[in-house]
């Protein structure tokens, strides 16, 4: 892989060298399993460090022993090691939730569905216990059962919420009612028409979801993409966050009740999907990527056209929202999340700029043109929900900036597909920075060239995970307006 410096690791080796990463700067993240032909259960963390493009794998082999639990040295994995216990049947001890995560909600079964048979049957939950509410009594305590059907068209989670008055006590969310098994159905699947998977494992981050896996193809075949279709990939990619956050504004003020900028809100994002379908035929700029480059040319002259119209009106609509104090006065000091909270519980994209912690993939780990345009990264400090707004808007002029350059820098005719022959048994890692944050996919074959694991980091995994640090002592007026704050998506959890 190039995209990814392997290095192989004893279990007692990965606690110290876990801690060692953290004092240099770097950050977890995440960790997934997969099984090798022969049932030989493997671990692979993977992390960023500062200063390197290139990401860091630690590659474990996992025999009779346990795995230690590295949740407590770094808590963003907490999810990620559950996650492994019920979907892979490996055991990590000393986990300090051990709770049932993604199948919370599903009757037990002896193995995990990530696990091949001839790998053997092991106790899927065996270091895991049943998710249990506390034990809260009170004359004035009240118990609120919210979903999973909610109103409107919001996705299917339900959330406990224990409160006296205005004020949360406790807060618990059930995000994997209806967990669709994304990663298992890669398997066995050709390379090429797995992009329309990834394409669907979260709508809204569509293009995201798909550059992150082709990419990781890439890296597997070491495969070089054509500059022309790498323009092109950037132009695709700062459209969809432009839509992205011109819907996350106007959610915003349907939260702060302010209707007329929902309203505003809702039609730019139907100006801006029409953009899209304008220039690829898809308003979520679907089968549009392929992997080694792109299907089909951009038609670059209606983005730079439709950009034209729709920029005047982006700035009118923002210019109203920073003007209107009631639609402020509901987000400053809403919900604040701390830099340090941020880093350690692994937020990402516009929640952790928003807390403070400076970090892009786009400039970081520079990816298809990136590294030429070197895109600004929106900060801001205070970390409440007027500062998570503030960095999409800021990121949302951003991005046309991005999108009106890299139409300039798109040369006349050349090739935008490459071959892309994947080696037998191969493995490749990829990321995108989509709206929500970081997109990462790891990819292994077998050795007939087909899909043999897929392993997915979508942002909204790590998101939901902080999120729920900032509902507690906050009040059930502004919970609607902190969940709206942090753009979070039910399909981008429960893959």
């Amino acid at each position: 892989m190039r995209n990814c410096e392997t290095i192989s690791l004893k279990l007692d080796e990965l606690q110290p060298a876990a801690q060692q990463l953290l004092a240099n700067g770097g950050r977890m993240q995440g960790v997934y399993a997969w099984y090798s032909a022969s049932g030989q259960a493997r671990l692979r963390y993977v992390a960023t460090r500062p200063g390197y493009e290139t990401c860091l794998g630690w590659s474990v082999d996992v025999g009779d022993d346990p795995v230690p639990s590295l949740a407590a040295v770094c808590p963003l994995l907490g999810w990620h090691e559950r996650e492994i216990m019920e979907m892979s049947g490996i055991a990590f001890v000393g986990h300090p939730e051990p709770e049932r995560l993604v199948t919370a909600c599903f009757p037990d079964a002896p193995t995990g569905p990530l696990v091949p048979p001839e790998a053997g049957a092991g106790e899927r939950f065996a270091t895991l216990s049943a998710p249990s509410l506390p034990a809260v009594s009170g004359k004035h305590v009240q118990l609120l059962p919210f979903g999973p059907v909610r109103a409107d068209v919001l996705e299917c989670a339900q959330f406990v919420f224990y409160y006296v008055g205005e004020g949360i006590l406790y807060y618990h969310p059930n995000l994997f009612l209806k967990h669709r098994g994304m990663e298992k159905q890669f398997e066995g699947v050709e390379c090429g028409a797995a992009t329309l998977l990834a394409e669907r494992v979260s709508g809204v981050d569509s293009f995201a979801q798909a550059l992150a896996y082709v990419q990781a193809v890439e890296d597997a075949a070491q495969c070089s993409v054509p500059k022309r279709a790498e323009w092109f990939r950037v132009i695709a990619a700062e459209l969809e966050r432009i839509y992205n956050h011109l819907h996350y504004l106007g959610h915003l003020c349907h939260t702060t009740t302010l209707k007329v900028g929902e309203s505003q809100g809702k039609l730019l994002e139907e100006l801006a999907k029409q953009i899209n379908a304008r220039a690829c035929g898809s308003r979520f700029l679907r089968n549009l990527l392929w992997p080694g480059g792109v299907r089909r040319e951009l038609d670059i002259y209606a983005v730079a056209k439709g950009l034209s119209c729709l920029k005047p009106q982006i700035e009118t609509y923002i210019g109203l929202i920073e003007r209107t104090t009631s639609h402020l006065d509901r987000l400053i000091s809403t919900a604040p999340l701390s830099q340090k909270l941020a880093f350690d519980q692994g937020a990402t994209g516009p929640v952790e700029r928003a807390s403070g912690v400076d970090r892009d993939l786009r400039r970081d780990h520079p990816y298809a043109m990136y590294r030429t345009l070197a895109p600004a990264v929106a900060l801001e400090a205070g970390g409440d929900a007027c500062a998570r707004m503030r960095v999409r808007i800021a990121e949302l002029r951003a991005s046309i900036d991005l999108v009106e350059r890299a139409i300039d820098g798109v040369a006349p005719g050349g090739p935008i597909l490459a071959a892309c022959p994947v080696p037998a048994a191969g493995e490749g890692l990829g990321w995108a920075e989509s709206s929500r944050g970081t997109v990462m996919y790891a990819v292994h074959f077998d050795d007939a060239g087909r899909l043999a694991r897929v392993k997915i980091k979508s942002p909204s995994f790590a998101n939901w995970r902080v999120f729920q640090s900032t509902v507690y002592d906050s009040n059930m007026m502004d919970y609607a307006i902190n969940e709206a704050s942090f753009g979070l998506t039910i399909a981008g959890c429960a893959r």
